[in-house]
């Protein structure tokens, strides 16, 4: 599994993140689920290929809605960065798996998938149910059981939407809004964070930027986004003085060694010649040098 899908787990993982985003995204941002009614489910399951062979499939995260011990429903969320063209086929998969465990019990609780989208660069524009990817003969389109996708466009969602979280992922959403529309967006939410670790881990992966996740080796004092951005300067900043000091070292080596091989011309201890092939420089350009730092060449050229 890929750092991405990782990192995403980790954070969406915790219970009150998970209740939050069904909560906003679901149900408009009613406490309908509550986060000590959601358990962890298993995001394996195994399928078969056209050669028979066994293959596993996972979700990102699952997790079961439950009162007592009656199962409510079953919640999976998938993270996309990049829209998928065969998405409906794959949570087809996960959901046809979800409801064959179910096969012997009781009450069938309903499966719901949230397809989580975090690009920035454009709107989800691949199908979003499984119809759209099969060539279906004439006449057979009605008995071909169809799937829709739910997708959340979270760098879309709009302010009203954005205001309806209350956890963390108020945080990420409205850092994916604002970079949609400033690629160089400066990070500045006051929300508080709760969960640090996770959020700076997810922006670092999604992002690209690794400055986000080398926060975290020095994190004290960082509360909010604000913070982050304090601490992304101020490391800017060091960086830049940084890679001066060891630009002017480099110069400063360049410079001694063509000012060591004017000096062993004007000796006569090399020729003209010889020092401007070290240099890799013509003759006349060597003249023209030594004669602008006060090296004198030797008489006679």
């Amino acid at each position: 599994m890929g750092e991405k899908d990782l990192t995403e787990k980790i954070l969406e993982d915790y219970n009150d993140i998970f209740a939050d985003i069904v909560n906003v995204l679901l149900f408009d941002g009613k406490k309908e689920v509550d986060e000590h009614m959601l358990y962890n489910m298993t995001v394996h399951s195994q399928y078969k290929d056209d050669k028979e062979m066994l293959h596993e499939q996972e979700r990102d995260v699952a997790k079961y809605w439950k009162n007592g011990n009656l199962e409510i429903a079953m919640f999976g969320i998938e993270n996309q960065s990049k829209a998928e063209k065969r998405m409906p086929v794959r949570v087809f998969g996960y959901e046809g798996a979800s409801y064959r465990g179910q096969y012997n019990k009781k009450n069938i609780a309903p499966v719901i998938t949230l397809v989580l989208y975090f690009g920035t660069e454009s709107r989800w524009r691949e199908p979003k149910n499984l119809k759209s990817l099969i060539n279906i003969p004439e006449g057979l389109g009605e008995y071909v059981n169809d799937i829709r996708i739910n997708v959340f466009e979270i760098a879309w969602l709009s302010k009203e939407q954005i205001n309806k979280f209350t956890s963390d992922f108020k945080i990420v959403a409205n850092f994916f809004v604002n970079k949609r529309r400033n690629k160089n967006y400066v990070p500045d939410d006051k929300t508080t964070f709760r969960h640090v670790d996770e959020v700076l881990k997810l922006l670092s992966v999604m992002t690209g930027d690794n400055r986000y996740e080398e926060i975290l080796a020095d994190k004290k004092g960082v509360k909010n986004m604000c913070d982050v951005a304090q601490r992304l300067e101020d490391r800017g900043m060091k960086r830049g003085i940084q890679e001066g000091m060891e630009q002017g070292i480099q110069q400063g080596i360049q410079r001694g060694g063509n000012y060591m091989i004017y000096s062993l011309v004007q000796d006569g201890l090399i020729s003209p010649e010889t020092g401007a092939d070290r240099l890799g420089i013509s003759v006349k350009k060597l003249k023209a040098n030594m004669m602008n730092t006060g090296y004198q060449y030797p008489d006679g050229e």
